[in-house]
């Protein structure tokens, strides 16, 4: 299958960059279009006194700088309420206005099922989000019944998503080796100054460890470094 677009859709700003920005800095360098759904602002992050009505608006430009180190321009907020994301018609709706928009070949996002392997990657809104975009590929972007004013109000057809890429799960399928742009998957994640500047150093040792595991179980070379994903066909 040719890639020529990709949608991201996550839950939280730098939620891409922790799992999937090596990934996105390799598409865009070989020319690939990649395109960012984020479903909050992420107000309720952060690990310092930053006053939370400044938050939301601190993150989005974190972010947008984060996204811009990947080769990413287009970065569409949904503005829901960080931590009380849920399934809803609405979210179901919105992610599906961003599928018909961009019409992507990949829609990359964060996996529905929880991990008790490791946590973190189990957000109730990381989960909610996962499946929200699911149900968004299918059915709702491919049926042009659904959500009809997308179509009757915005002109934006129906588009059918022929794969699903899901991260932080434990149904790894597949491994992009991001060794040779691991410095702008740092440089991303070190654009999200609220989220990682307490992390000094530690960031990037953090980082080749996971990617160093990562690289391990998809069986690449000693030494290189990966991102893993679920590889879900849907057409």
């Amino acid at each position: 299958m040719t890639v020529e677009r990709v949608l991201v859709v996550t839950a939280h700003p730098d939620d891409v960059d922790f799992g999937a920005a090596g990934t996105v800095a390799a598409w865009t360098a070989a020319g690939v279009r990649v395109a960012y759904c984020i479903a909050t602002f992420g107000d309720a992050g952060g690990f310092d006194d930053t006053p939370r009505a400044e938050m939301p608006v601190l993150r989005e430009s974190e972010q947008r700088a984060a996204a811009a180190a990947v080769g990413v321009t287009d970065v569409t907020f949904l503005g829901y309420p960080d931590g009380r994301l849920y399934v809803t018609h609405e979210l179901r709706r919105d992610i599906t206005r961003q599928i018909r928009r961009v019409r992507p070949q990949v829609l990359l996002t964060s996996t529905p099922e929880r991990n008790y392997q490791r946590i973190a990657p189990s957000h109730p809104d990381h989960l909610a989000v996962g499946e929200a975009a699911l149900c968004a590929v299918y059915p709702d972007a491919r049926n042009p019944f659904a959500h009809p004013e997308l179509l009757a109000e915005e002109g934006l057809a129906a588009w059918t998503v022929p794969e699903v890429w899901l991260m932080g799960g434990q149904r790894a399928d597949r491994w992009v080796d991001i060794t040779e742009v691991f410095d702008r998957k740092l440089a991303a994640l070190r654009a999200h100054v609220s989220q990682t500047a307490h992390l000094g150093a530690g960031l990037e040792t953090m980082l080749r460890e996971w990617n160093g595991g990562n690289a391990l179980a998809g069986r690449l070379p000693a030494g290189r470094l990966a991102e893993a994903y679920q590889v879900v066909p849907t057409a």
